[in-house]
């Protein structure tokens, strides 16, 4: 059985995007993004709600983005080397290979999935992960923590949720980004 990996970016104060809906402020920087490209590479399908999946489609076509580091370029290959699952009532379509579009994030669906996956899953979104969360699906939370406050905005974790962590793995990198790695008990 596969794991399911909630790893988001989130300011020390626990928000994915400030107030104003901005999350440049998270930009991992090339030492965080080659870290955060060795932990996908084993990662066989990412799920995604419709804003998260607008955000990430651009790794499509890496060589539209300026200034791509090396880094960058490896993650968009990582990213194009995975499956995609997205989650929308109101995109028409998809514009990613290896992508399919679901109406509703379905519990029982989601389960299957993690049961018949030879490697693991993500799911990316706050709002997507606030539904894998609620249903205790998720099996690992890998937050990477930025070195900055932003005051309010979206939450990394959504209100109500409650999960008993133990925290196998740590580390700090040199711009203060601190990577934690806990699993559900």
């Amino acid at each position: 059985m596969a794991d399911l990996i909630y790893s988001p970016i989130a300011s020390l104060d626990g928000y994915i995007a400030d107030e104003d809906g901005s999350f440049e402020w998270g930009a991992p920087g090339e030492e965080v993004h080659a870290f955060i490209n060795e932990l996908l590479r084993p990662v066989g399908t990412h799920l995604y709600g419709r804003r998260m999946y607008e955000v990430m489609r651009g790794w499509e076509t890496p060589e539209a983005l300026p200034d791509a580091t090396p880094a960058m370029l490896d993650f968009a290959d990582v990213w194009r080397g995975a499956d995609k699952v997205v989650y929308s009532r109101t995109l028409e379509t998809v514009t990613t290979e290896r992508t399919r579009l679901e109406r509703d994030f379905d519990v029982d669906a989601v389960r299957a999935l993690k049961a018949s996956a030879e490697r693991d899953l993500t799911v990316g979104g706050s709002e997507l992960a606030a539904h894998a969360l609620r249903a205790g699906l998720v099996d690992e939370y890998q937050p990477f923590v930025a070195p900055v406050l932003v005051g309010g905005g979206t939450p990394a974790v959504p209100h109500g949720v409650r999960m008993q962590l133990e925290l196998v793995e740590q580390r700090r990198f040199d711009n203060g980004f601190v990577y934690l790695r806990y699993r559900a008990t």
